[in-house]
């Protein structure tokens, strides 16, 4: 039977699907789009047993499932799809800091601006995590970031410790929300910022990590959340946290991002 008959192209073809599954597992583990996920692939399994074994009247009914159902899996799936692109995209572009690539897509991007972000951000969180003053600051990278400003109030300002810590301060008008910087400049506060609908996420954790977790799995940015609760920081990049963290730790993560 011909469909048995393997060529090193064959299994090629095989380790490169399961390569690109096993990567797009990673990306909806613990999210409600796993089930459906697996549920379309025993789809395709079936249909590919039933092509294999020429059940004719049987492949077709499936073949139009599948041809009509690509498109609503691409409607379906389309948040999964953009993370999926945005992670590739970030491994090769963003996360080499003197690349040709990061330098032409952000130009304005320079050491000595990530270090005074790094440091001036870093300054205000330790003093807002020694008082139990909540934050949510969003960095911005390459991904644009103006659908989230537009939710919020424009400030355009220079980076400021004293400016971030008034922001947040809890009478303050504009404390809730999330803070996002753009190249170097507190850009907007007050902003709406998508929530994380990964169900693997602690309970413990509130509005401001989900909405970290949330803004990251979406967009290349980093994010920084201060606890009101525990006064604890968080730092925040490409849907995953790393909770509890030293404002030095902090500032190197910034510096590095």
């Amino acid at each position: 039977m011909d469909f048995i008959n393997f060529s090193y192209i064959d299994i090629l073809d095989i380790l490169m699907v399961t390569v690109i599954l096993y990567q797009v597992y990673k990306l909806i583990k613990g999210t409600a789009a796993l089930n459906i996920f697996i549920a379309v692939i025993l789809f395709y399994v079936i249909y590919l047993i039933v092509k294999a074994l020429k059940m004719e009247m049987m492949s077709t009914i499936l073949g139009q499932f599948i041809g009509v159902g690509m498109i609503a899996l691409i409607i379906l799936f389309q948040q999964e799809i953009r993370r999926f692109l945005l992670h590739v995209g970030t491994t090769y572009v963003a996360r080499s800091r003197n690349s040709i690539l990061r330098r032409f897509f952000s130009g304005k991007d320079s050491v000595k601006s990530r270090t005074v972000t790094a440091q001036t951000v870093a300054e205000a969180c330790s003093n807002m995590a020694e008082k139990s003053t909540g934050a949510l600051i969003v960095i911005g990278r390459i991904s644009s970031l103006q659908m989230y400003v537009e939710t919020g109030d424009l400030i355009d300002a220079q980076m400021n410790a004293r400016l971030l810590e008034n922001i947040f301060f809890k009478n303050a008008p504009l404390h809730d929300g999330a803070v996002i910087i753009l190249n170097s400049k507190i850009h907007a506060a007050r902003c709406v910022l998508p929530s994380s609908e990964n169900m693997a996420v602690p309970a413990y954790f509130g509005m401001r990590h989900r909405a970290a977790l949330g803004i990251t799995e979406i967009t290349d940015a980093v994010a920084v959340v201060v606890s009101e609760e525990t006064g604890r920081i968080s730092y925040v990049e490409n849907g995953k946290l790393e909770n509890n963290i030293t404002p030095d730790r902090l500032k190197f993560l910034l510096e590095n991002m």
